[in-house]
């Protein structure tokens, strides 16, 4: 049984390693980084890290709260509300891209410029990456001991300053986490972005795009730029599972949250 069990592990774990490690034995780490050093590689590191960076401040800003609010208000409808946010987290790419377009294209909902510009990059990859967030931090803001808010309160502290003295410390491990989740997500966005915000070199096209449109003309510059969102991604995890000691996941307790 252990010798059945332990063949498994190693095929599962080759397969899953083979592809990762292949990025960086196809050419040498000099290559590597010289190849980073292409216009195309460069002007998509720039628009990832402007674009992630505001859509991030806008997944905490208005994150936090709503999970919050998810976490300590139960009522009928709260099943409903926290699967309508975790929604875009099966949501195939293309939907999300589509639906993107039909809300805010000059012939959408709201009949806006904004597609195929950097904002509808930010639009994309929040609405890609918020839930990863939402979802941790109404975990992490449900695993607070409800005595600790209550004692607050009793002692006459207002709601705004018990959730900002008492619960985003204490949830600031699940937090912290949840957006580093969500920054990693965001960063490797693709589908969504190439619909609603197309790839243009220096404005819209991120290094996700940018492996997409290297694949042909350079597969070297391609490896390189996978091989920089490879090790963001290794060292974003690392990053979540520090911080995740003491703190509920939001995969353990999602059973008990939707019931």
């Amino acid at each position: 049984m252990r010798l059945v069990f332990g063949i498994a592990a190693a095929i599962a774990l080759t397969f899953l390693a083979l592809p990762v490690l292949a990025i960086f034995l196809r050419v040498s780490p000099a290559t590597l980084i010289r190849e980073l050093g292409d216009p195309v590689a460069r002007d998509a590191l720039v628009v990832s890290l402007r674009t992630s960076a505001v859509a991030q401040a806008l997944v905490v800003t208005f994150g936090t709260p709503t999970a919050y609010l998810l976490a300590t208000r139960r009522s009928r409808g709260h099943t409903v509300l926290l699967t309508l946010i975790e929604l875009p987290l099966v949501l195939p790419p293309a939907v999300a891209g589509v639906g993107l377009l039909a809300a805010f294209g000059r012939t959408g909902l709201l009949s806006t410029s904004i597609p195929f510009t950097q904002v509808a990059v930010v639009l994309a990859i929040t609405f890609v990456s918020a839930p990863f967030f939402v979802r941790t931090a109404v975990a992490a803001f449900e695993g607070i001991d409800p005595t600790l808010i209550a004692a607050a309160r009793t002692l006459g502290a207002s709601r705004w300053r018990v959730f900002a003295r008492v619960a985003l410390p204490l949830a600031a491990g699940g937090l912290a986490a949840g957006l580093a989740l969500s920054f990693a997500r965001g960063l490797g966005e693709f589908g969504a972005t190439i619909m609603f915000a197309g790839s243009l070199q220096r404005v819209t096209q991120t290094l996700s795009l940018a492996i997409y449109a290297e694949f042909a003309r350079s597969f070297d510059v391609a490896l390189a730029i996978g091989a920089l969102l490879v090790a963001f991604s290794f060292i974003l995890l690392l990053v979540v599972k520090w911080l995740s000691f003491g703190w509920t996941s939001p995969f353990r307790s999602a059973a008990s949250s939707s019931a």
